[in-house]
């Protein structure tokens, strides 16, 4: 296997872009004392940290996971358990829950993603989505442990009402942080090589040496482990979980079309498609739901998006700043440091 090319170098213009990206994220919650606004913030933060999440396994590997609902369902019931019947106990506690959910997570579903590797495109994609409609089955059933159809309620955190949103704002962003330093790791390591040797053609990959089971189960659990993290954070934000609004199809498809939006395989691609659908989603919610239209908006934006934008933003915005090079010789110093500057964590790969 090669070594690690270029991007695996830490570049200025990559520190200037992660400084730049915490600093505002940091700062988002303060410049708006508006609840509904930072509401909105949680539910975006989430979402693009979910979509990179999946991005592990959906984007790098090329496997088309459909079932990752049901990650950030078990993650949800993890924390509502934890809080409800373990005793846990309220404020900032609960959040200490979040390492061993998700390390945990990522334990318990190798055996199953070791059964699921081993099918490929369709029926990968089918058996994934299948996993989910299980776990929320599951969730149904369980009544000593989820409520069932009658829902299990989350102590409500005590934290002050004109701040009550932060903890969870920042909470999210940490892992959004987290969630995008390990795709970096990935993107410029000997895994990410492996991955993208997986998704251009497995089998000639392993003949080449590539541990293709290995990998393909690192990018799962990861992947998994990370979902389940956002999954656990959210429920302890609602307070109130039920099956078919914790292990939703709808929220998995979200990610998906988020990480399609921005690029598959690019580090920024899944922010990018987040912080423009987030938004859209819930006004789609709260403006439709009543008469499930927003399911039709969500599902003919799905469309557009795939058939004006097969690769996204990020890979045909830097596409169009190589034209542009190539085109104007002149200017060719200039737009390669606009494009690394840009792009440098987004092409790809």
């Amino acid at each position: 296997m090669t070594r690690p090319g270029p991007h695996s170098r830490i570049r200025p213009a990559g520190t200037i872009q992660a400084v730049a990206f915490v600093a505002v994220v940091a700062v988002l919650p303060l410049i708006t004392g508006q609840h509904w606004l930072v509401s909105l913030l949680v539910f975006t933060v989430m979402y693009a940290g979910l979509a990179s999440a999946w991005n592990l396994l959906g984007g790098y590997a090329g496997y088309p996971a459909l079932g990752h609902g049901a990650f950030f369902g078990v993650g949800a019931y993890a924390m509502a358990i934890g809080t409800s019947h373990l005793g846990v106990g309220g404020g900032y506690r609960p959040f200490v829950l979040i390492v061993p959910i998700a390390v945990g997570t990522a334990l318990v579903v190798l055996p199953i993603a070791r059964l699921l590797l081993r099918t490929r495109a369709a029926a990968f994609a089918v058996l994934s989505i299948t996993l989910m409609f299980m776990v929320q089955t599951l969730a149904y059933n369980i009544r000593s442990l989820t409520g069932g159809s009658s829902g299990l309620i989350v102590p409500l955190a005590p934290f002050p009402a004109a701040i009550f949103e932060r903890p969870f704002y920042y909470a999210m962003a940490a892992l959004l942080a987290l969630t995008l330093a390990v795709c970096w790791v990935v993107r410029t390591s000997k895994l990410g090589l492996a991955l993208n040797a997986v998704r251009d053609d497995e089998d000639r990959a392993r003949g080449l040496g590539v541990q293709t089971e290995l990998v393909k189960l690192v990018a799962f659990a990861v992947s998994a482990g990370l979902t389940a993290a956002f999954g656990a954070v959210w429920a302890y934000y609602i307070t109130f979980l039920y099956p078919g609004f914790a292990i939703d199809p709808l929220l998995a498809l979200g990610a998906i079309l988020m990480a399609f939006l921005g690029g598959r395989r690019t580090l920024w691609g899944p922010v990018v498609g987040a912080a423009l659908i987030g938004p859209a989603q819930q006004y789609f919610a709260y403006r439709f739901g009543a008469s499930q239209l927003y399911l039709v908006a969500y599902a003919a934006l799905f469309l557009l998006v795939i058939y004006l934008l097969p690769e996204g933003i990020v890979p045909s915005l830097a596409r169009r700043l190589r034209r542009l090079r190539r085109a104007s010789p002149a200017a060719a110093t200039h737009d390669q440091v606009a494009t690394d500057s840009i792009f440098s964590a987004g092409d790809l790969g």
